[in-house]
Order: C-alpha cells, then structure tokens, then sequence
C-alpha cells in the first residue's frame, strides 16, 4: 500500500531548511515536491509517468513560484496527462513561442519586411530607412510586435509627428507602419493591422490647390524638365528659383534687383502676407541663375517684369501656368508646393533642425519664450542649409538621369 502523503503548507515551505551535504525533497502528493539543495535554493518538481516512461519536470523556484501556483501546474499538467499528451512538450513550446515573440520585435519584422522591396526605388527606400530611423524606432523598434497596439502607434510616433507640424508626413509613417504590419500578419507574426483602427484619429491634411512633389525621383523629373523649358527664358529663370528658394510665388514674382546683395549672398524683402521682413541667403547656383536673369531683365526694376510692361511683374499665375505647359496637372505640383517639398526634404532626408527651416520658410511662429519670428535668427545656419539645399538638387539631378 502506498504511503500516505500529507500536503504541504505555506509556513513548511517557508521555513525548510537543507542542514545536510544532498538535496532533500518535501513531498506535496500527486507527483508535486520541493526540492532544496545543499545551499538551499528551493524549486518545485513533478514527477509523473506517460506511455510507460517516469518523467520530471520543473515548474520554477521558490519563493517566486508559491505552493498554491505550483499546485495549479500540477493539476494543468495532470489535464494533459489523461490526454496522453506530455506537459514537457507544451511548456517548452510555449517557452519558444514567448521567446520568439520577444525576438519579433517591431525593429526586426520592418528591417525583414524593408529587405524584400525589391520593386521599390532605391531613393524611396531611403526614404522609408530615414522615417524609421527618425521617428518609428527610436519609439517603439525594440516592442514586440504583438504588443504593438493602435494607442501605442497613436502616442509614441503620430501624435509627436502631428505636433511637429508635418501632417502630410505623418500619414506617410502611418502607412508604413501600416504595411510592415500587413506583412507581419501575413507572416503569422501577428493576428491584425493595428493601425486599421486609427482611421479618423489623425488631423486631417489640405492640399488642395498647394500640391506638391515629395518624392525625390518624381522631383528630379520635375528639375530636369524646368531645365528643358522652352518657353519664355524670364519664366524658365523663375522655374530654376522656385526650387532653390522656396518662397511664395507672389513674393519671387516681385523680387527687386534693388533687393539683392550678390557680396552677402542675400535676398532681403518685406512680405506683405506676414508684415514682416525676410531675408534669403543665396547658394552659389541661386547666383548663377540670377545672374544669367541679370542679362535679361537687368535693365528693369523687377527681376521678372511682364511681357506686356516692364513696371509691373509677371503675373501670380505665371509659374502655375508654365508648369502645366509642361504637362504637370495641379493635382501634381503648384508653384506654393515647392515650399512643401523643401521643408519635407530638408527634415526627412537632409535632417536640417526644424527651426532652421521653419525660420527659412518665414513662418510667423513663436519659440518657448513667446518671441516672435526674428529674420536673423539662425542666419549663418541658413546660410549653411541653404547651400546644402541646392548642392542637394544638383546631385539629385545627376543620380536620377
């Protein structure tokens, strides 16, 4: 007749103590016992037979598993047990299957998803690696990917993105992340896309009548076509700046010889929409064009004056309309637009300070200490940025030929 084991208690478990030079064991009945070894480290065992063969298994140490959880293992394990099925077997599968959901983090499925795009451009790849790198990893790269929720997606990447004033770029990221977690769902990663439930979450974006080209491969087709013009020099000269300085289109249209300083490298004006003045640094290809226009319209007040009288300039529409001559619908680029397509670039892919560009662009924005937009302000950087812009759209001009 078998012996007769009586349970366990807390305080047994607590106060047992190994005094001898083996482990010793403390049996709770039904397979279950604690095992000390000689320094006294405490962990629970189950020893159980199936298909004939005695088993042992561990179901952790103690104290961090009490007797009460480890009475729980043994009845989950007895369950499988009379199913002919081994506990071992399904602990050590949910073992590899919590380890590698913690491998599986967001970093690596995108990493592994990025690496199969090969029918993507190798600028919008780059593209893709700086949004990750910028505002998707640092955030929430090292998560698994199944605790990757909407609210996360929501507070740790768009939300910071929405803040910083770049709308458009933030249903970008959103659609990435989008499509790495489509892939993980397709690759059993995941059960579902959780940015499916932010729709409406996010601000919505205007464009508008102020499209424009973001994309580094479609803007190096729209450089070279502005170079190919073959309508009016005058407008093919203000297609070339548009780019370059990125200001609105009515104040290149009223740009004043009188206003430039080619020793300084600066465009000084005053802008009527803000009230305010504004200074634009000039690169050296800004110069070289201006000076080729210099030849032209030299004579005149303005740099760009109207076909039909010198003392005005061309008209607001002018730039719209040259580019439509060249076959770019409004849906595509606008003469405003070039102001998107700096300020995306120079953040996303030059990774220029966004003061740096918000100053350029001449927006009337308050920093910390509620002072108003200074024209100065950042000046040697501007310099600096905008040299960099234009060295940017010459190389880009070249690579994409």
């Amino acid at each position: 007749m078998p012996k007769k084991v009586i349970p366990l208690t807390d305080v047994q478990v607590r106060n047992a103590k190994n005094t001898g030079k083996k482990e010793i064991k403390l049996f709770d009945g039904g397979g279950l016992y604690l095992l000390i070894d000689t320094k006294n480290n405490k962990g629970w065992r189950f020893k159980f037979r199936l298909h004939g063969k005695e088993k042992r298994m561990s179901f952790g140490p103690y104290p961090t598993v009490s007797l009460s959880v480890a009475r729980e293992e043994r009845l989950k394990a007895k369950e499988l047990i009379i199913k002919g099925l081994d506990p071992i077997g399904k602990k050590r599968r949910e073992r590899d299957h919590k380890r590698l959901e913690q491998e599986n983090t967001f970093k690596r499925v995108a990493l592994e998803w990025h690496s199969k795009q090969s029918d993507l451009a190798e600028t919008t790849k780059r593209l893709h690696t700086r949004r990750f790198e910028r505002d998707i990893f640092p955030k929430i790269g090292d998560r698994p990917i199944t605790d990757i929720s909407p609210k996360l997606i929501l507070d740790m990447v768009l939300r910071p993105m929405e803040q910083r004033g770049v709308g458009e770029m933030t249903y970008r990221v959103k659609n990435i992340i989008s499509q790495v977690c489509r892939y993980a769902v397709a690759c059993g990663y995941i059960e579902r896309d959780p940015t499916t439930d932010l729709t409406g979450a996010l601000k919505k974006v205007i464009r508008s009548h102020r499209a424009a080209i973001t994309d580094p491969t479609e803007l190096a087709k729209l450089l070279r076509s502005i170079d190919n013009y073959d309508g009016y020099q005058v407008v093919k000269h203000a297609l070339q700046l548009v780019p370059l300085v990125f200001v609105r289109p009515g104040e290149l249209r009223a740009m004043k010889w009188a206003d430039i300083d080619l020793e300084t490298a600066e465009w000084r004006y005053h802008i009527s929409k803000t009230k305010s003045d504004h200074i634009v640094p000039l690169a050296k290809q800004t110069i070289a064009v201006l000076n080729s226009l210099h030849l032209i319209t030299g004579s005149s007040e303005y740099a760009f004056p109207s076909v039909r009288s010198v003392a005005r300039p061309i008209s607001d529409n002018t730039i719209n309309a040259a580019l439509r001559r060249m076959g770019y619908t409004k849906d595509q680029v606008t003469g405003h637009g070039f102001r998107a397509t700096a300020r995306t670039i120079l953040d996303e892919i030059l990774q220029e300070k966004v003061e740096h560009i918000e100053h350029q662009l001449a927006h009337n924005v308050k920093d910390p200490l509620g002072r108003a937009y200074n024209r100065t302000k950042h000046l040697k950087e501007r310099h600096r940025m905008m040299q960099k812009w234009a060295n940017y759209l010459d190389g880009l001009k070249r690579e994409q030929s």
